[in-house]
């Protein structure tokens, strides 16, 4: 099955009340496993792929290649959109477009809302052009994502009525409103922004985007799906899982130098923590 954008599958989640599971790619084994997963609880997903993890990978075309190459392996019959997370600047959403990404986040969040609107709207018009869809942020959200940090201080919830005048002038296909979830792991308990959520939800009409999903208790990620939420951002609990395996299995033998042998079992603990994701968020037999 072809690369897809993520326009219809949000489209259907937001309707279905359900989310698709962004997760993130950081080298082979992730890639593989989160492509596993999906075919497996038969769900639709989201492939992010950072400005970072595509340099330190090899670059936006080899990360398509690599995808599409698996998906070829794997037989893959479930819905994969590859999409380019925090992009930074117009330049980066083109190459990732050009080099065959099917989707696309511009992040003009740090701009004032005039530039970020014409910032925004350069990268829609480009994208829709080749079928890409576009995801953008107002509001900051705090925490550390590869070469995007923001301190807790500096973090900021979106305004609804910038919200909505962004949307209807960027025509973005969704929308990820900084609404109190961070990057990273969470210190004390995540306080998201409902009210505000609704209030959004109400006033754009589009799927909306919840960054930093690892940690947020299922209770909140229902009530953020019912408020309109169709994709949730997950990476930071796959690198935990992924990390404590390969710690387990060097501790239990020290000499072992084989990566196969930890970083399959590695693999294996991102594709079961990507499979409890996708059945939180409702998206698995949605396919």
């Amino acid at each position: 099955m072809p690369l897809v954008s993520m326009t219809e599958m949000l489209n259907k989640a937001k309707e279905g009340k359900y989310a698709v599971g962004q997760f993130n790619l950081n080298n082979l084994e992730f890639t593989q496993a989160i492509i596993l997963a999906a075919e497996e609880e038969k769900s639709p997903v989201i492939l992010g792929v950072s400005e970072g993890a595509a340099r330190y990978m090899g670059g936006f075309k080899f990360v398509v290649k690599m995808v599409e190459t698996l998906m070829e392996e794997y037989g893959t019959t479930v819905p994969v959109a590859i999409h380019l997370d925090h992009g930074s600047s117009f330049e980066a959403c083109a190459k990732a477009i050009y080099a065959g990404f099917t989707s696309v986040m511009i992040d003009g969040s740090h701009y004032p809302l005039e530039e970020n609107i014409e910032l925004t709207k350069k990268v829609v018009e480009l994208a829709h052009m080749f079928g890409v869809s576009v995801e953008a942020e107002l509001g900051r959200i705090g925490g550390q994502e590869d070469d995007l940090s923001v301190d807790d201080a500096d973090a900021a919830y979106a305004i609804p009525e910038e919200c909505d005048r962004l949307v209807r002038e960027t025509k973005v296909d969704c929308f990820a409103p900084a609404l109190g979830s961070v990057h990273g792991p969470y210190k004390g308990e995540p306080n998201l922004g409902f009210d505000r959520m609704e209030e959004v939800m109400n006033l754009t009409g589009v799927p909306l985007v919840l960054h930093g999903g690892t940690g947020i208790p299922t209770k909140d990620i229902q009530r953020a799906i019912s408020l309109g939420t169709a994709k949730i951002n997950v990476n930071t609990e796959n690198q935990i899982a992924s990390a404590a395996r390969v710690r387990e299995v060097l501790a239990a033998d020290p000499d072992m130098y084989d990566p196969r042998k930890y970083l399959g079992p590695a693999r294996d603990a991102i594709k079961e923590t990507v499979k409890g994701k996708m059945r939180e968020f409702g998206s698995s037999e949605k396919a």
